[in-house]
């Protein structure tokens, strides 16, 4: 995968040609699948898909100018930081609110992408055509209040999300979930194999600190070099990569910390309470804010959990 800096003005007017493409087929899409229950709103999404397609038309005119009449192959997935959106197009039926979350996010991301490709482009030309658009883009934004003014129900009403939260879960939540979830699950086994090996409790709490420590790192180093942020607007690279690597060390330490109290036995149940509670959190915050009922999250989350706890008690028994 290519990086955005690495793009040429040529690469960069490819792109959007081909975002400007997708992005018209699926408002059509979703445009179909609304149209037999929300006639208006699949009305405002044909019209965003001939506005997506006057944008392309401009930059093929200009590409063809500038560079030719062949286009390089290039898509959203060749270039590192762009989010990967489900199909929901292919869904039937459609949620409105799912579909109206998912185009404000696309919207947002087109945004971005145009505005930092202006400040890239050194052409004057390439640089007021990626300018106008992304002002065209901001405009798009206000997606939610369009849809709003149409004849939604009041459940697509409550479910409305605005993109300030759809942000925050983006840079905050999801780097922070799953930090929580791999420090809480991946060092249960590495803490209670130690524990029931040796049956001390100072040499399973070192045990266990090296491993929330150690996985604390990966997560974190990993998180960072993930994605910039500067397409995706996931924020800050550094600052994803702290609240990874700090919530996978909460989640290991969680469970390691109950081991400073001597007695083994009083210590191994009170570990065990603390991971619960841990596998109830992430439960919680899953069903809170990745759209995943709580029953389901709690089932998921348990179950894994519960394989890697068994693994480590088999392990340590060994």
């Amino acid at each position: 995968m290519k990086r955005f800096s690495e793009l040429s003005e040529k690469e960069i007017l490819a792109l959007a040609i081909s975002m400007e493409e997708e992005h018209g087929r699926i408002y059509l899409n979703y445009a179909e699948g609304l149209r037999s229950e929300f006639p208006a709103s699949a009305k405002v999404f044909e019209e965003l898909a001939a506005e997506e397609n006057e944008h392309r038309r401009l930059l093929l005119d200009l590409f063809t100018a500038k560079f030719g009449n062949t286009i390089p192959l290039l898509r959203a997935s060749d270039v590192k930081g762009f989010i990967h959106h489900k199909p929901l197009w292919l869904a039937t039926p459609l949620r409105l609110d799912a579909v109206r979350e998912q185009a404000e996010v696309i919207e947002y991301e087109t945004r971005r992408f145009y505005e930092r490709a202006t400040e890239c482009s050194q052409d004057t030309s390439i640089r007021k055509l990626l300018g106008d658009l992304a002002i065209a883009e901001r405009e798009h934004e206000s997606l939610a209040e369009r849809l709003t003014e149409q004849h939604l129900d009041k459940d697509a009403r409550a479910l409305e999300e605005d993109t300030q939260k759809r942000m925050f879960v983006l840079q905050y939540v999801q780097p922070g979930l799953a930090g929580l979830m791999d420090g809480s699950v991946s060092t249960l086994a590495p803490v209670f194999a130690a524990a029931f090996a040796t049956h001390s409790t100072w040499e399973t709490f070192l045990v266990g600190t090296a491993a929330s420590v150690g996985a604390g790192i990966s997560m974190g180093f990993t998180e960072a070099m993930s994605d910039d942020g500067i397409l995706t607007g996931r924020g800050s690279p550094v600052l994803r990569g702290w609240i990874t690597g700090i919530m996978t060390m909460i989640g290991g330490l969680g469970h390691t910390i109950p081991y400073l109290i001597n007695d083994f036995y009083m210590a191994t149940v009170v570990a065990i309470v603390v991971v619960l509670i841990e596998l109830w959190a992430i439960a919680w915050i899953r069903a809170r804010y990745m759209d995943t009922k709580f029953l389901r999250a709690a089932f998921e989350v348990v179950v894994g959990g519960l394989i890697v706890f068994g693994a480590g008690i088999l392990i340590g028994n060994a």
